[in-house]
């Protein structure tokens, strides 16, 4: 490693410190405690000098054993200072005694730096993809130490100071070198290991110290209601994935089923104490259960650490840290490679556009409006009382897209949702007029936040082919998930809100109005194909008072079901990938908190049961059937059969692709049966009927068309005469043997 040059500190005559440096290092007010402490050449020779509170005496060694000198106390604070007997300058230890004991440190002052030259001028430029590599607390060996190499951007602060047990939280002790290209400050501790809490001690430009800050790199974090960070060894899991990530590198997406199951770790399921399950536990019940239920992916909402358990994860201090509620950041690692080799990708839920005003956290980091913007029509969320990030800023742009790269390489996520992207891209979103600062060119658009998410769509897809990006956007920003380099945002998906709104305002009617309502279904193919699209039944729906997907459902209770069955064929019947929320999937009758665990019990139960395997069958259609996946994102296919009976709700239209059977899709929202109603279809002969949501095995009245129906030629065209169950979706697949 690169060994800097002694440096010359403030001295007298006679080579001692002068008294000014030795008062302001024992009050922790020094500008510049490497220009002091450590080793330094004087005359021609070698003296020491170190900070160690509680010491009488100080003898310092080499590392390799050797005394080197008798160090005199210059200060009762702890301020040592002495002639060394060595010929080059080196990294020293100390034996350091007082009344009570003795005890060894080594002296971080010693060291050299570790970061370099290129370093800074990569971070500067704010091209450095590696931050994550640089800042934060990494465990090294340092010219022939071993220890912990702490690294923090604050460049307004006055002093910053690296805090834990292993200096009783005393800011003095070891205070950090500041590299002033780039605001990075920096120090090595020797003899400090894993498992150890610490913050950063803050002296902010204008002399006031802040309340202790947890590192915005932290690896790990302690469990709430504590908010240090954690010293951590990277990531040691051994994967045995590679034949999952090939697959996704080498496929496009748009053209494979992904069906989601949306899932908030600190509820699916709980001990009976009521306490969490561990990323194995997890693993053990939830991977399992997902692939039996036939999701394509999981998609976690946010598992990055964040102190307030009801905020769900979406108010997050730590964003390069697995939430200690569910074990060590190896459990994770573990909890995807399980995933991946059971076929299962793992999404995550990514917040990039705000974060808390928590005193540890990044709000005012180094005493000034670092992270976020100084001026609250620009800095300040309105909704949420949170922070808005400063876009402008490289130094927060490289922050954020840098943390994208890292949960795709240190954990092999397949893909982020990102939260609240229409809150980003506007300046006036939630705001008044004279609560927000037009662009540079007089518009609402939030022209850094663009830029932005375009950087990071760009780095996610050139350095990780397989991730996919996924934008929850709710306006009709153009282009959201088309490529950059066409003027898009450059993600790979968007959620469909139009869809989800729709469809669940038209289902809340009773069917007897619904007649009049029939645009609401048919508008959505209007711009069904503007975007790549995921159509979602997310955790938004089923909280604040909404009720659960079964209760907003028109009608008694046997109405309820046998229309959300019929929904949920409707949906992976339409185009568009599929997302539904945990507990859904088997008609979950309390509203969603994560205070609970889902209501496990209602799978005994037949209905509910029924709705289960509803979905259990659905996801194994759309997967096994390319006519209902491949062309999801393309108006090639899909054509409707049946647009405008509104008189009987009833819809029809078909799904095709290259390489499979075309599959009609029919849905009746009324709870009447359509006997001998006829369907246009594109090809005479036999049609297969793969689904029946009235099916007797899921709960329905058992009407259906006895697996099959002919389509026959005549004067009208070809067409099928078929059996419309009530509140039902059926499905036929073209099988002329």
């Amino acid at each position: 490693m690169r060994k800097p040059r002694a440096t010359a500190a403030t001295s007298g005559p006679d080579g001692l410190a002068s008294a000014g440096d030795v008062a302001a290092i024992v009050a922790g007010t020094h500008g510049d405690p490497f220009a002091v402490l450590g080793v330094h050449e004087v005359d021609k020779g070698f003296v020491a000098r170190c900070f160690v509170p509680h010491a009488e005496f100080v003898t310092a060694y080499t590392l390799t054993g050797k005394k080197a000198g008798e160090l005199s106390r210059r200060d009762e604070g702890g301020f040592f200072e002495g002639s060394l007997s060595l010929k080059k300058r080196q990294p020293l230890r100390y034996h350091a005694r007082n009344a009570g004991g003795d005890w060894w440190l080594t002296d971080p002052y010693s060291f050299g730096s570790v970061l370099g030259p290129l370093d800074d001028y990569y971070i500067a430029e704010g091209s450095h993809l590696r931050l994550f590599d640089k800042l934060g607390a990494h465990l090294i060996d340092h010219e022939g130490a071993s220890g912990v190499h702490f690294a923090v951007w604050a460049p307004n602060a006055r002093r910053v100071s690296v805090v834990g047990d292993f200096n009783e939280w005393d800011g003095r002790r070891h205070t950090m070198r500041v590299r002033r290209d780039t605001g990075i400050w920096e120090l090595f501790i020797p003899d400090i290991g894993a498992g150890r809490p610490y913050k950063y001690e803050i002296i902010g430009p204008d002399g006031v110290r802040l309340p202790l800050k947890a590192d915005p790199f932290a690896f790990k974090s302690e469990l709430r209601p504590a908010t240090a960070s954690v010293t951590a060894l990277p990531p040691a899991h051994q994967w045995g994935d590679e034949a999952h990530r090939n697959f996704w590198r080498n496929a496009d997406p748009r053209r494979e089923a992904v069906s989601t199951y949306e899932v908030h770790a600190g509820s699916w399921q709980l001990h009976d104490d009521g306490s969490f399950l561990s990323w194995d536990e997890l693993a053990d019940r939830l991977i399992p259960y997902v692939v039996d239920t036939g999701f394509t992916h999981i998609e976690f909402m946010p598992i990055s650490e964040h102190p307030y358990d009801p905020s769900w994860g979406y108010q997050t201090t730590g964003l390069y840290a697995p939430s200690a509620r569910f074990g060590d950041p190896d459990g994770f690692a573990r909890f995807v490679d399980g995933a991946h080799r059971a076929g299962i990708g793992v999404i995550l839920d990514w917040v990039p556009a705000h974060f808390p005003v928590d005193a540890h956290g990044l709000a005012n980091f180094d005493g000034t409006a670092l992270y976020e913007h100084a001026d609250p029509r620009k800095g300040f969320h309105p909704d949420w009382n949170t922070a808005i990030y400063n876009f402008g800023r490289r130094e927060v742009v490289s922050f954020l897209v840098n943390n994208a790269l890292f949960w795709a390489e240190k954990y092999h996520v397949d893909g982020l949702r990102v939260d609240a992207v229409a809150s980003m891209l506007y300046l006036d979103y939630s705001r008044k007029a004279g609560e927000w600062i037009p662009n540079e060119k007089g518009g609402r658009e939030n022209l850094e936040a663009v830029s932005f998410l375009q950087r990071m769509n760009k780095e996610v897809y050139g350095h990780h082919p397989g991730v996919m990006t996924i934008a929850e956007e709710s306006t009709s920003w153009p282009k959201v998930s088309q490529p950059v380099h066409e003027g898009g945002l450059g993600f790979g998906f968007k959620w469909n809100m139009g869809f989800m709104h729709d469809t669940l305002e038209y289902f809340s009617k009773e069917p007897i109005f619904r007649k009049h309502h029939h645009g609401d279904i048919t508008f959505g193919l209007v711009y069904a194909f503007s975007e790549n699209f995921v159509l979602p039944l997310s955790h938004d729906e089923v909280v604040h008072g909404k009720g659960t997907l079964l209760g907003k459902m028109a009608g008694d209770d046997w109405q309820k079901f046998a229309t959300l069955r019929a929904y949920y064929a409707f949906m992976w019947g339409y185009p568009g990938k599929k997302l539904l929320f945990m507990g859904q999937e088997f008609a979950q009758r309390r509203e969603w908190s994560e205070a609970r665990a889902l209501d496990w019990n209602l799978l005994d139960q037949p209905a509910h049961r029924g709705v289960w395997q509803t979905v259990r069958d659905l996801n194994y259609l759309y997967r096994s059937r390319p006519a209902l996946h491949a062309r999801d994102c393309e108006p090639e296919g899909f054509s409707w059969l049946i647009v405008d009976d509104s008189a009987n709700s009833v819809f029809a239209w078909l799904r095709s692709a290259p390489g499979g059977n075309p599959v009609a899709v029919i849905s009746n929202f009324t709870p009447v049966p359509r006997d001998d109603y006829r369907v246009p279809l594109p090809m005479a002969g036999g049609w297969r009927e793969i689904i029946n949501t009235d099916a007797s095995d899921y709960g329905g009245s058992g009407k259906g068309n006895g697996g099959a129906v002919e389509a026959r030629a005549e004067a009208g065209g070809i067409s099928a005469t078929v059996l419309l169950p009530p509140l039902s979706t059926i499905m036929l697949e073209f099988a002329p043997d």
